[in-house]
Formats: structure tokens, C-alpha cells, sequence
């Protein structure tokens, strides 16, 4: 099994939307800064990730640090948009198999929030149109 953090980084990189396809099981749930309930599926899961790669990974997009455990990690990033110093982490959770079964993005601070909100707002109804 080829692990599954280096393959998300490897995602990251690529933007391929096959590299996270082959990533996410099929009973995957994300869980969104800005979203009150948990998004159950595979389906919706890299709908949230690939409209978050475009808002979040720019220029200045950086991961800063790492933290594992066995089967599951938190990787801090950070990056500005409009201005606007965006730092957050992302808790992810894998299967015997290495497929991402949980993912879970927290940001601070406050504007943080209000804008991704409103920039992933937008990146999703475009994706939906």
C-alpha cells in the first residue's frame, strides 16, 4: 500500500482530479469549516476537495507541519487570499486499504472562514452550473 499522505501531497501537487478519484473510498465523509452537518459519499466528498484545491491552493499555499498516527494525520497549511492569511489544518482518516475514509478541515481566523465560505460558495455553484 502506497501511503496515503504522500499520495494526497502528490494530489496536491498534480490537481489531477483521477489522483484524488483514486484516493477517497466510497464511503468517504468530509467535513467542512463552513458546512453544519458531516457530507456523506465519495461523490460529494471530491466535489468539497476539488473546489477547495482551487479556492486554497495558490501561490502562497504551504503546508507547515505533520502529525501522524497509525492510520490517520493532521497536516497544518496556510495561504493568503484577498489579503487575508488563511491558516487552517486538515485531519484526514484512512482504511486498511489506504483509501481516505474521513476528512476534516478546520480554519482560523474568523475572515478566514467568512471568506472560504463565500469563495467556496461560488467555486461550487460553478461546479454545479
Amino acid at each position: 500500500m502506497t501511503d496515503p499522505i504522500h499520495r494526497w501531497h502528490a494530489y496536491v501537487d498534480s490537481r489531477d482530479p483521477a489522483d484524488l478519484s483514486a484516493l477517497i473510498a466510497e464511503d468517504c465523509v468530509f467535513e467542512s469549516p463552513v458546512v453544519h452537518t458531516p457530507q456523506a459519499g465519495k461523490a460529494i466528498t471530491e466535489k468539497y476537495l476539488l473546489s477547495a484545491l482551487q479556492v486554497l491552493n495558490n501561490e502562497t499555499f504551504e503546508y507547515l507541519g505533520e502529525w501522524r498516527a497509525e492510520r490517520s494525520a493532521v497536516l497544518e497549511f496556510a495561504c493568503v487570499i484577498d489579503g487575508i492569511r488563511i491558516n487552517g489544518v486538515d485531519m484526514i482518516w484512512w482504511n486498511e486499504a489506504g483509501l481516505i475514509t474521513r476528512f476534516k478541515v478546520m480554519v482560523r481566523p474568523l475572515k478566514a472562514i467568512n471568506l472560504l465560505h463565500q469563495k467556496m460558495g461560488e467555486m461550487l455553484m460553478r461546479m454545479a452550473g
